[in-house]
């Protein structure tokens, strides 16, 4: 039964590989590279047909997910620099050693340089450097050199022909598969929560995986939010689009309320030890919350397997009556633990309904029926990349990452080719194809990349020996190179070792089509491989290291203030009601986000040699209290969102102040201007949060053994707002001694 559990899921699991855009942009690239080739070789122009297909290829990185036109002038910028950078790289062999070594090293460290602006800059970068590596490789013997560059460009714009024929027929493609995505990430995160709940589980390693789990969250909202909202500004209202972008604000939602924590678990397991029965129908509604998801995901657009509503009802209804008959239980002691059960099945109940929510806007409804976002409104939450020229001069200098990485990956290219030329390998410039696909800016990355590129070339060379070793069939050759090199581009950016065993086997294979000696072509192949793999680990960690610990300062005063930031709107809803602003939705996104990038620095730290990760534990720590502030500020947030509220009293506003004055204290001292801000009446603070603002005991006389129906709800206020702000208190006070006592780098 395993055994064929098992195979079903592998099976279904490559027939959504199959499905996925990063397969269909593989087949773009197969289709636009052996169309050119073989109406080449049959009509004769081989070298014309060779640029064709080096142009569409080195023009395809940038085709990743993001808005179309994004995408396309990212390709349009490919063309434009694989044109120039093949018109010069043709002329590097005719230099003399030293005028080449020179240019070499310009062109490397300016086109690295590139990545300065972004993400899909990196890759118009690569495309770049693919280029003027595999300039080695080639030399153009029929044509002009600027006929040769001319028809590369040609090869690009065919490439973006058939990418923007691809786009219209299957439109909703990328989006879907974004959404199938994030609606399997939401599943994971509801059922790490529901294990949270439970008194008995590793709760560090959960949060730990929490953390990581909303970095991928995250990324995948940042790029749905651009395809939703940046399609809508460029091509007026879609209905299928304006639809989708209000699921997305649902699932954002369900987000927050996921990590909104309103409840301190380990005062929940005191609280309730007697009532174990509790905590298990609070597990079983998220995990079938989790479950809802996952079904969502497998339905798709097929809204017949959208699955109904009545699964989580009944959980619902269980709790309810478990919360019931703790309050009439008419024990002042348990009483606590009533308002906390209560706060945490609202939070819930507000699940529930946007999950329901989502699978109504999934059924289609009319759009008479929908209140959609305005332009105007969604286009300020895109997060736009910087592309102003000054910040070409704003980094040249080794404080920044990009700038080191540059100059690093230039100087090693350089050493590269003089090993590969010094000991005449078969192709010296496969040692720098090494480095730029292997050389990252951060050492843990680089170091990652060096070891999947090793193995997966180790293993693409054990299995194309076999093949060699079966036949000599130079049609299987072929075949098996245009194969291996689509599974290749699919593969490469959801698992790197898979993708470098493909890339062996797909250069080994085309190369065994014009060498008669293979086997003599797997063993430079292998050697080469393991030479710029191992130039590349040592130059990071000896050419201009960028350790983390360094940079990670930076990182945690943008959290802190972005946090700071939403604590201030949550502030002022709070005390003014009316209407949700647009700028309280910003803020919350922007302490996502960087609390997201606060979490893969540290990841990035954890990667570095140990020697140099300084301070690990007190960071980490940091860290977690940082996210744990975000937590609580979520909880305020969803409260306040979802339910009526008193008017905001004078001890809130204190509360709130002192929360203020001590993150405005751990900013201060992350950017060095105090000394000792501690000092600053701690004492008078921290007596306030344990007087003016006391937590609910049995012998606190505002908890008599029953409370009027009309008291009940600010009670449950009282109570989840008390204890946010006091929690919120001592993170930040303890986030401040830390800070204190840390130095960075």
């Amino acid at each position: 039964m395993n055994l064929t559990k098992t195979i079903s899921a592998n099976l279904n699991d490559f027939m959504e590989f199959l499905k996925s855009t990063n397969f269909s942009k593989a087949i773009l690239v197969g289709i636009s590279l052996t169309l050119p080739i073989i109406i080449g070789l049959k009509f004769d122009f081989s070298e014309i047909a060779l640029a064709l297909a080096f142009g569409a290829f080195w023009s395809s990185p940038s085709d990743i997910s993001g808005s179309f036109r994004h995408k396309t002038i990212g390709i349009l910028f490919s063309i434009v620099l694989i044109m120039v950078v093949s018109f010069v790289g043709e002329y590097l062999t005719t230099f003399t050693m030293w005028l080449l070594l020179l240019v070499l090293g310009v062109l490397a460290f300016a086109i690295s340089y590139i990545s300065i602006f972004g993400f899909r800059a990196s890759l118009i970068s690569f495309s770049g450097l693919l280029a003027l590596v595999l300039s080695f490789a080639h030399e153009v013997d029929r044509l002009e050199i600027y006929e040769y560059a001319l028809y590369i460009g040609l090869g690009g714009l065919w490439y973006l022909l058939l990418a923007t024929l691809w786009h219209y027929i299957n439109p909703k493609g990328q989006t879907e598969e974004l959404f199938k995505e994030i609606y399997q990430q939401t599943a994971e995160f509801l059922e790490i929560r529901g294990k949270l709940v439970g008194p008995n589980c590793d709760r560090d390693q959960l949060q730990s995986q929490l953390l990581e789990l909303q970095n991928d969250m995250n990324d995948t909202h940042e790029t749905l939010r651009e395809i939703l909202i940046s399609s809508r500004k460029s091509s007026g209202r879609s209905g299928y689009q304006s639809k989708r972008l209000l699921v997305f604000v649902e699932l954002v939602d369900i987000m927050e309320a996921a990590l909104a924590n309103p409840v301190n678990y380990n005062k929940m397991d005191a609280l309730l030890q007697h009532h174990p029965e509790f905590i298990k129908d609070f597990q079983e509604l998220l995990f079938e919350m989790s479950k809802q998801m996952r079904l969502i995901s497998e339905a798709g657009q097929n809204t017949k397997k959208i699955p109904k509503n009545n699964a989580l009802l009944p959980l619902f209804r269980n709790i309810e009556k478990d919360i019931a008959l703790l309050k009439s239980s008419g024990k002042p002691e348990e009483y606590e633990g009533y308002l906390m059960l209560q706060n945490l099945l609202e939070y819930q109940e507000n699940q529930i309904e946007k999950i329901q929510k989502i699978k109504w806007l999934l059924r289609n409804p009319n759009p008479r029926e929908l209140t959609f976002i305005k332009n105007d409104v969604a286009k300020r939450f895109v997060t736009t990349q910087d592309y102003d020229p000054k910040l070409l001069v704003r980094n040249f200098s080794f404080k920044s990452a990009i700038f080191k990485h540059s100059l690093r990956l230039a100087v090693t290219m350089i050493v590269g080719y003089l090993i590969g030329v010094f000991f005449d390998f078969q192709n010296p410039y496969w040692i720098m194809l090494t480095l730029i696909v292997i050389m990252r800016p951060s050492y843990g990355l680089t170091k990652t990349r060096t070891k999947e590129r090793t193995i997966g070339t180790l293993i693409g060379g054990v299995i194309a020996v076999a093949v060699v070793l079966i036949t000599q069939n130079t049609y299987v050759y072929a075949i098996l190179g245009i194969g291996s090199l689509v599974l290749a581009l699919a593969m490469i950016q959801k698992n790197y070792k898979t993708g470098a065993t493909f890339i062996t086997l797909s250069v080994v294979f085309i190369y065994a089509l014009i060498s008669p000696d293979v086997l003599t072509v797997i063993q430079f192949r292998v050697v080469d491989t393991l030479i710029g793999a191992g130039l590349a680990t040592a130059a990071t960690f000896l050419l201009w290291p960028a350790w983390e610990f360094m940079d990670i300062k930076g990182s945690i005063e943008k959290s802190v203030t972005a946090n700071r930031e939403f604590l201030s709107e949550i502030t002022a809803y709070y005390e003014e009601k009316g209407k949700l602003p647009t700028s309280f939705k910003l803020s919350r996104k922007k302490a996502f986000l960087e609390m997201s990038n606060l979490s893969a620095s540290f990841q990035r730290m954890t990667q570095d040699p140990k020697s140099k990760q300084k301070n690990l534990e007190k960071i980490y720590e940091l860290v977690v209290l940082n996210h744990t502030f975000l937590s609580s500020l979520a909880s305020l947030s969803t409260y306040i969102q979802n339910n009526p509220t008193t008017e905001a009293s004078s001890r809130f506003t204190t509360a709130a102040k002192h929360n203020d004055e001590y993150l405005g204290h751990i900013i201060s001292v992350l950017q060095r201007k105090e000394h000792n801000p501690t000092a600053i009446d701690v004492t008078k603070k921290t007596q306030f949060f344990k007087q003016e603002l006391p937590k609910f005991t049995t012998e606190n006389p505002d908890l008599p053994a029953s409370v009027h129906p009309k008291l009940e709800r600010q009670f449950q206020e009282a109570h989840l707002v008390r204890e946010q702000l006091h929690w919120l208190f001592s993170i930040s006070k303890k986030m401040l001694q830390i800070t204190e006592k840390v130095h960075f780098g």
